[in-house]
C-alpha cells in the first residue's frame, strides 16, 4: 500500500522506535516470540534466531529506528510498496549471511533477495515459510486496475515447532485467504481503500478462524467494528498499538 505523505502528521507524537512487549507463544521446539514494531513491521525470535516482517517507514507516524531492532537471520518482504519494502531500514536490519526473501516484483530493488512465488514453500534452518496470494478483487486506483496485482505480493505463512503464523500483507479477503486451515496466529490488514474494511476483515478472519488474530497495517481504522465482529466466534482477538 502506498500512503498518502499528508499522513506524516502524527509523527510529533510517537516515539522513533515502539516499545511494545513481545508476545509469547509456546511451540513444539519452545517459547516463539513476536514483537510489534509499526505499521506492518514486526520482529519474530524463536530457536536463537530472528525474522524481520517488513522493516519499512509507514507514514502514520515517526519512522522506528530499526536500526536498534534485533539484526535478521531472515526478512520477509511482502510488497514493492514503500511501507513494506524500504531499502533503508532493510539496510539496518541485515548482517551478514541475512536471507531475504521477496516476491519477484521486488527484484529490481533488492538484487540479492530470494524470489518467492505464490504456492511456494521453503524450508530455512527452523523455520518453514510459505508463500500466500495477496491481492485486490475489488479495489484499484482506476476502472480495471487494482492497488494489489494478484501474483504481485507475498502473504506469508510461517511455521516454527508446529506453530502456524499467517502474515497478510495487503490483501482483501481473497478465496486463499478465506481457504487456510490450521493457523494459530494470523496478522490481518484493514485500511481503506488499499486493503479491507474492519468489517470485510472480521468476515475474512472468521472464514478460516485462526485461534489469535492481530489487526495490523490498520492505519486510522476503527478496530472496534472489527473487535466486534469476530464477538462470539472464539477467536483471540488482541489489539495492540502499531503506531
Amino acid at each position: 500500500m502506498k500512503l498518502p505523505v499528508v499522513l506524516i502528521s502524527l509523527a510529533v507524537a510517537v516515539p522513533s522506535l515502539l516499545a511494545l512487549p513481545p508476545e509469547e507463544f509456546k511451540t513444539g521446539a519452545g517459547v516463539l516470540r513476536i514483537t510489534p514494531i509499526q505499521h506492518g513491521s514486526l520482529t519474530i525470535e524463536a530457536g536463537g534466531q530472528v525474522i524481520e516482517v517488513d522493516p519499512a517507514v509507514s507514514g502514520f507516524a515517526a519512522a522506528p529506528d530499526f536500526s536498534k531492532v534485533p539484526k535478521a537471520d531472515i526478512v520477509l518482504i511482502t510488497d514493492i510498496h514503500e511501507d513494506h519494502l524500504d531499502k533503508t531500514s532493510l539496510a539496518k536490519v541485515r548482517k551478514p549471511g541475512t536471507t531475504v526473501i521477496i516476491p519477484g516484483a521486488a527484484s529490481g530493488d533488492v538484487k540479492d533477495g530470494v524470489v518467492m512465488k505464490n504456492g511456494e514453500t521453503k524450508k530455512l534452518g527452523v523455520w518453514t515459510i510459505e508463500a500466500i496470494p495477496m491481492y485486490n478483487m475489488k479495489r484499484g486506483p482506476g476502472p480495471g486496475q487494482f492497488f494489489h496485482d494478484k501474483g504481485r505480493g507475498n502473504g506469508y505463512i510461517v511455521t516454527y515447532g508446529g506453530l502456524r503464523i499467517y502474515l497478510a500483507g495487503d490483501t482483501e479477503g481473497t478465496p486463499e485467504m478465506r481457504a487456510l486451515k490450521n493457523i494459530d496466529v494470523a496478522f490481518v490488514p484493514m485500511i481503506l481503500p488499499y486493503t479491507m474494511s474492519p468489517e470485510e476483515a472480521a468476515d475474512a478472519v472468521k472464514a478460516f478462524h485462526p485461534k489469535v488474530v492481530y489487526p495490523y497495517h490498520y492505519g486510522e481504522s476503527d478496530l472496534k467494528v472489527f473487535e466486534s465482529g469476530l464477538k462470539g466466534s472464539g477467536i483471540d482477538v488482541r489489539i495492540r498499538n502499531w503506531y
